[in-house]
C-alpha cells in the first residue's frame, strides 16, 4: 500500500481554501479578554469553575461553555454541545436517543464507543462494557441546562488517562453556585418524517428545573428533567429479492415497496420498526463543602430513568386491507416467509444510578492531591420482545425478558501534584477501574408485563484495569514547554462464562500488562505563534461484551473469542496556532497520525473452512490527516462571530490476513471529509440569531467497502445540513428561543435514518 502523505499534501490547498469558506469552531467567543494574556496557548474563562483537563499539556484542546452553548446551538440533549467541534460527530438519530448516539473522532468511527472516553464532573459516563451502537455514554446524566462548559482533548496524550482516550476525552463541568439560584426551561419540538412509506410527524416535549445555593462553607445544587420524545422509525423490514421463490403460494399483498440494499442487491421493505416513544427522568443532586480554605468535598448522586415503548406498521395488505405482520406472502409473485419477530414491538425499562465522591486540595502551592471515587449501576434495566407476531403480540404472548441489573461500573483515582519549583509541574496518580457485565435472557409467557421462566441464554464477564501513571511538564523558558509521561497499565478479565438454556461454559482468566508513553512539546516562535507536537502510545482493551457475549452450541462456544489481543495505537499531532487580529481570533492546523494494529472489529474470517463471523483482530489501520479549526469575534462588522473547522482524514486498512478483501480499503464510518461552520450575529443586546453548517463525506459501513449504496437503509451517506437559531431575551429573566435543525431537510443514513427537518422551541426562565 503506498503512502497516503502525498495525498493529504495534494489536498492542503484545497483544504485551505476551505478553511477560509468553512471558518472554524475552536476556542469559545467568551475567551477574547483572555487571549490576549495566554496568546494561543488554551484558554479557561475567567470566573468560570477551569476544566479537569490536563491543560498543562501543550496539545490540542476544543472547548465551549454555557454562554455559547444557549446562544448558538439548539440543545435538547448534552451531546449536542459538541455538535461543531472540529472533528467530532455524535450517531444522534432522534432527540432522546439513548442507546445509538455513539462519539465518532478524527480516526475513530460512530462503530468505535469503546476508543474515547466522556466524563461529567470526573465521574465516567462512558459505557466500556462493549464497543459499539449499543455501549454509547450515558449521556442523560448530563441535561444541556447543567453544563457550564464541555472541553475535548483530542488524542491520548494525557498519561492520567486509559488508552480508551485514543480518539478523545470529553469533560463536562457542571454548574455549581456562587449564590442562590434558579432556573427553568420548556421546550418543545416536532419533525415530520417522509421515509419509505412512512409520512408522519413526530413530536416531544423537554421540562427542565434547577435550583442551587451557596451557604457560608456549604454549596448545593439540584437539577431534574424529564424528556417526552417520539422519534422517527429506525427501522425497515426487508426482504432481498432473491430470497424470495417465484410460485403462487403464499397470501397475495400489496404495499411492499421496491428498493436497493447497501450492497446494490434488490430487496422489499415491508415494514418500519423501533419508532420509540421514551420518556425520561433525570435528577441530580451535588453536595459541596470546604472542609478548610484549601480543601474541597463535594459528591454528586444522579439517577436517570427511561420508560420506551416501541411500536411497528407493516406496509403490507391482503385482499380486504387488513396489515400483514408473519406468516408466507406472495409479493409480485414472489414467496416470502416473514417471522414472528421481524415486525415486532419491544418495550424497555432503565434506571440507572450513579454517585461521585472526592475530597480534593487546591493550595496551588508545592503539593495538592485528590482522592475519587464514582459508580455507575445498572439498578434496572429490562428489556421485553415478542416471539408472536402482531396484533397477537399487542395483548402479550410470548417473548423474551433482557435482564441486565447488576451491570455496572466503579472507578478510584488518587492524583497528586508536585510544584517544587516554577519551572516543573509533575502529575502522578493510581487509578482503578472495574467493569461488570450480566445479562440474563429468560423466556416469558407475556412479554408485556409476565415474569421470567426459563432461561433462554446468559452471559456475564469482569474486567479491572489498574494503572499508575506519571508526567512531568518542564517549563524550559519563556518559549520552549514541555512534557514527558507514562503509564504503566495491569488490565484483567476474569469470571466470564456463556449460557444456553441448559449449558454454562466459563472462560479462563486474563491477566496483561502494558506501557505508554506520552510526549509533547510546545515552541513560541513569536508572541502571536505557537508551534506544537505530540505524541502518544494508548492499548485499548478488549470490553467484557467483545470477550464475552455469544452463543453455546454442542458444547462448544460461537460468535466470540475470548482470546482478543488489545488494541494498540500510536497517535501523533504537530500543530501550529496563530492568534489573529490582536486576540480576537485564533487560527490553528493541525496534521494527524495513527497507526493502530489489532484493532477490533466484526468482520468474516476467511481463513478458516467454514468461515467465522466475530469481533475479531485487524492487523494494521493507519490514519494521517489534516485538522484546521479558525474562531474570530466581530468579523467584517461588530457583533458577527464565525467559528469552523474542516478535517481530511485517509483512514485505510493496511493488513488484515483474515480478510484480504478489506485490504487497501477505508476504514468503516471515518468519512475523508468533515467540516463545521457556525456564524452567530448579536444584532441588539437581546437578540442572537446563528446559523450552522454541517458536513459528512462518504463513509463506509463494511470493512471491504462493499456498501456501495449509501443513500438507503443500513448505508452510511454523506450529509450537508444546515441548523438555525434565533434567541431573545425578553427581560432580564427570560429568554425565548426557536430553532431548526436540518433546515434544508436532508435525508441522509447513518445504518438508521438521522433526523429530518424538525423545529425548536424555548422558553426559559432565570433567577
Amino acid at each position: 500500500m503506498k503512502s497516503s502523505t502525498p495525498t493529504i499534501l495534494r489536498h492542503t490547498a484545497l483544504v485551505l481554501a476551505l478553511s477560509a469558506a468553512f471558518p472554524v469552531f475552536a476556542n469559545d467567543k467568551d475567551n477574547d479578554q483572555d487571549v490576549q494574556k495566554a496568546k494561543a496557548e488554551r484558554v479557561i474563562i475567567k470566573g468560570e469553575k477551569p476544566t479537569t483537563l490536563p491543560t498543562e499539556i501543550p496539545t490540542t484542546i476544543e472547548g465551549i461553555n454555557a454562554k455559547a452553548i444557549e446562544t448558538t446551538i439548539n440543545a435538547l440533549d448534552a451531546e449536542d454541545a459538541l455538535k461543531y467541534l472540529p472533528s467530532l460527530l455524535v450517531r444522534k438519530r432522534y432527540d432522546g436517543d439513548y442507546n445509538h448516539a455513539v462519539l465518532a473522532t478524527r480516526a475513530s468511527g460512530t462503530g468505535n464507543s469503546a476508543r474515547s472516553m466522556v466524563y461529567a464532573d470526573g465521574i465516567l459516563i462512558s459505557n466500556l462494557l462493549g464497543n459499539g451502537a449499543g455501549f454509547t455514554p450515558r449521556w442523560g446524566l448530563v441535561t444541556p441546562e447543567e453544563i457550564q462548559r464541555v472541553d475535548v482533548l483530542y488524542g491520548p496524550f494525557s498519561a492520567a488517562y486509559a488508552g480508551n482516550s485514543v480518539g478523545a476525552v470529553v469533560d463536562y463541568v457542571t454548574r455549581m453556585p456562587e449564590k442562590f439560584e434558579g432556573h427553568v426551561k420548556l421546550a418543545g419540538f416536532t419533525e415530520n418524517f417522509q421515509e419509505v412509506a412512512t409520512d408522519k410527524r413526530y413530536s416531544g416535549h423537554q421540562l427542565s428545573a434547577s435550583l442551587g445555593n451557596k451557604q457560608g462553607a456549604f454549596s448545593w445544587w439540584v437539577n431534574v428533567n424529564r424528556m417526552d420524545s417520539e422519534g422517527h422509525p429506525l427501522v425497515f423490514t426487508n426482504k432481498l429479492l432473491s430470497a424470495g421463490t417465484v410460485s403462487t403460494a403464499g397470501k397475495p399483498v400489496t404495499g411492499a415497496l421496491a428498493g436497493r440494499n447497501p450492497q446494490g442487491l434488490d430487496w422489499w421493505l415491508i415494514g418500519a420498526t423501533a419508532q420509540y416513544h421514551t420518556i425520561q427522568d433525570h435528577a441530580k443532586i451535588k453536595l459541596a463543602y470546604e472542609i478548610t480554605p484549601t480543601v474541597r468535598a463535594s459528591y454528586t448522586y444522579g439517577v436517570w430513568r427511561n420508560d420506551m415503548n416501541s411500536t411497528a406498521d407493516s406496509y403490507l395488505r391482503d385482499a380486504s386491507g387488513a396489515a400483514v405482520y408473519s406468516g408466507d406472502v406472495n409479493i409480485a409473485g414472489r414467496k416470502f416467509t416473514i417471522s414472528p419477530t421481524d415486525i415486532a414491538n419491544s418495550k424497555n425499562d432503565l434506571q440507572h444510578v450513579t454517585h461521585g465522591l472526592s475530597v480534593k486540595s487546591n493550595t496551588k502551592g508545592e503539593f495538592d492531591w485528590e482522592i475519587a471515587g464514582s459508580i455507575y449501576d445498572y439498578q434496572k434495566d429490562i428489556a421485553r420482545a415478542p416471539t408472536v407476531a402482531i396484533p397477537a403480540a399487542d395483548t402479550g404472548g410470548a417473548g423474551r425478558i433482557t435482564d441486565g441489573s447488576g451491570t455496572g461500573w466503579n472507578t478510584l483515582a488518587l492524583k497528586g501534584i508536585w510544584r517544587p519549583n516554577t519551572e516543573h509541574t509533575a502529575e502522578f496518580g493510581y487509578q482503578r477501574e472495574a467493569y461488570k457485565l450480566r445479562t440474563l435472557v429468560s423466556n416469558t409467557t407475556d412479554w408485556i408485563n409476565g415474569a421470567a421462566t426459563t432461561r433462554f441464554s446468559a452471559f456475564q464477564g469482569n474486567s479491572e484495569l489498574s494503572s499508575f501513571y506519571v508526567q512531568d511538564a518542564w517549563r524550559i523558558n519563556s518559549i520552549w514547554k514541555t512534557i514527558i509521561g507514562g503509564r504503566f497499565e495491569r488490565w484483567s478479565a476474569h469470571d466470564g462464562a456463556l449460557s444456553n438454556a441448559t449449558t454454562t461454559l466459563p472462560f479462563v482468566k486474563r491477566d496483561e500488562n502494558y506501557f505508554s508513553p506520552k510526549a509533547a512539546v510546545a515552541f513560541r516562535a513569536t508572541d502571536d505563534l505557537t508551534l506544537k507536537a505530540s505524541i502518544g502510545r494508548a492499548v485499548r482493551n478488549p470490553t467484557v461484551s467483545e470477550l464475552y457475549q455469544g452463543t453455546v452450541s454442542t458444547q462448544t462456544i460461537v460468535n466470540n473469542d475470548p482470546n482478543l489481543k488489545a488494541e494498540k495505537s500510536w497517535t501523533s499531532e504537530w500543530s501550529a496556532e496563530q492568534s489573529l487580529d490582536n486576540g480576537k481570533g485564533l487560527l490553528r492546523t493541525t496534521f494527524f497520525h495513527e497507526d493502530t494494529s489489532d484493532a477490533l472489529y466484526s468482520q468474516t474470517n476467511t481463513l478458516v473452512t467454514p468461515n467465522i463471523t466475530n469481533i475479531q483482530n485487524v492487523d494494521k489501520i493507519r490514519t494521517n490527516g489534516l485538522e484546521i479549526a479558525y474562531q474570530a469575534s466581530d468579523v467584517f462588522t461588530p457583533g458577527l462571530d464565525i467559528s469552523s473547522s474542516v478535517t481530511f482524514a485517509d483512514s485505510i486498512i493496511v493488513k488484515n490476513d483474515k480478510f484480504q478483501a478489506s485490504v487497501g480499503k477505508w476504514q468503516p464510518r471515518v468519512p475523508k471529509w468533515r467540516a463545521n461552520v457556525v456564524a452567530s450575529y448579536r444584532a441588539t443586546e437581546q437578540l442572537s440569531t446563528t446559523l450552522g453548517i454541517r458536513y459528512s463525506g462518504r463513509q463506509y459501513g463494511s470493512l471491504d467497502n462493499s456498501d456501495v449504496n449509501a443513500f438507503t437503509y443500513l448505508g452510511f451517506s454523506s450529509f450537508l445540513v444546515a441548523d438555525l437559531r434565533v434567541r431573545y431575551k425578553l427581560d432580564k429573566q427570560w429568554t425565548a428561543a426557536v430553532g431548526v435543525n436540518n433546515l434544508n431537510n436532508k435525508k441522509y443514513w447513518a445504518f438508521h435514518p438521522y433526523t429530518q427537518r424538525s423545529v425548536v422551541a424555548e422558553l426559559k426562565f432565570d433567577y
